[in-house]
């Protein structure tokens, strides 16, 4: 089915027959909710090492033969463990790539993982770049993991990243801008700096108010300060058409000295009818970098590419339940409802 298949995302359907092939394998039992409609939720491993510096393998090296040299003190995971904000962790992934000829990979932190500013990215031997698997690649996957604004307490199991199949090199069908909404009452929320840990597997275990503070936009304007973190809201709904996936990508430097949305995939099916998930919008992960920025309602800050998948998926969006579909502005799911 899969040898067989135009170019595109690979569906759920798709990913399952993967999973049963050994193209994907794992020393425990997969989660019966791993797959995703166009993804595949990965999970922490046993181990995870603090490092003093972020790197790339290269070609012709290992992940562990690199680092060697960087690793400062080994984490047993199995217990938990909290990674603390402004350390940079490596931590080794339940997962095990074999994919077959033809098909190539790409990770991005879940949302929730973004949600609570914990940079992550994909690591694999011989890798000249992160997130990127190269196709028919065989080997290990670990994970980068460099929480920014919270201290996070994660263990063996937690997803904090996904990893988006692909056969060949998928046509862009259409490329959208994302404006940010700041019209209303709250427009937005600001990280509070030394709060306590967060929980990353515990749903709705946290009081927002001990990590967030609300924002009101003033004559439709905010001001963001240089190394504060944001979470706003796109000012239009998004819709993800079941037949296509999407990628939230940064926009170029010269429109704003900003970052935003470090979680970038969205689902066939997020914010459509079918789906029930009509006017969803997407939330915004924002940084502003050097320099304060005034954002303007209605400024450009991200744009989404559309790519096909292979066929239609088995699965879409929201069909397992999902804390995101017909979201507004919306903290992520380890928070509880902000009153």
């Amino acid at each position: 089915m899969i040898q067989n298949s135009p170019a595109g995302i690979l569906p759920a359907q798709s990913i399952d027959a993967l999973l049963e092939t050994g193209a994907v394998t794992s020393a425990t039992a997969f989660d019966a909710d791993q797959v995703q409609p166009a993804s595949l939720d990965l999970r922490l491993g046993a181990r995870v090492w603090r490092v003093r510096a972020s790197f790339l393998p290269g070609r012709g090296r290992t992940v562990a033969e690199r680092m060697a040299a960087v690793a400062m003190h080994e984490l047993d995971l199995t217990r938990g463990a909290v990674l603390e904000r402004g350390c940079v962790y490596i931590a080794e992934l339940q997962e095990r790539l074999k994919l077959p000829a033809g098909v190539s990979a790409r990770a991005n932190p879940k949302s929730s993982t973004g949600r609570v500013d914990v940079f992550v990215r994909l690591l694999t031997d011989n890798g000249i770049a992160f997130d990127d698997v190269v196709e028919g690649y065989e080997g290990p996957a670990f994970i980068e993991i460099a929480p920014q604004t919270f201290s996070v307490l994660v263990r063996t199991g937690t997803r904090l990243n996904q990893l988006r199949l692909k056969r060949g090199e998928p046509a862009k069908l259409s490329i959208r801008s994302v404006g940010v909404d700041l019209s209303n009452g709250v427009a937005g929320f600001r990280a509070r700096r030394h709060a306590g840990v967060i929980d990353l597997d515990h749903v709705d275990g946290h009081d927002p108010r001990d990590y967030w503070e609300a924002l009101k936009p003033y004559h439709g304007q905010l001001l963001l300060d240089p190394g504060e973190f944001y979470i706003l809201a796109s000012k239009e709904p998004i819709e993800i058409p079941v037949m296509e996936a999407a990628e939230m990508t940064p926009i170029d430097p010269s429109v704003g000295e900003f970052r935003v949305h470090y979680a970038g995939f969205f689902d066939p099916g997020f914010g459509t009818e079918e789906a029930r998930g009509q006017g969803s919008k997407a939330v915004l992960e924002v940084r502003s970098h050097e320099t304060p920025f005034l954002l303007e309602d209605g400024q450009t800050v991200a744009r989404l590419v559309y790519e096909p998948l292979t066929e239609r998926p088995s699965l879409l969006y929201g069909d397992r339940g999902s804390h995101y579909q017909r979201q507004g502005l919306k903290l992520s799911k380890h928070f509880k409802p902000w009153i």
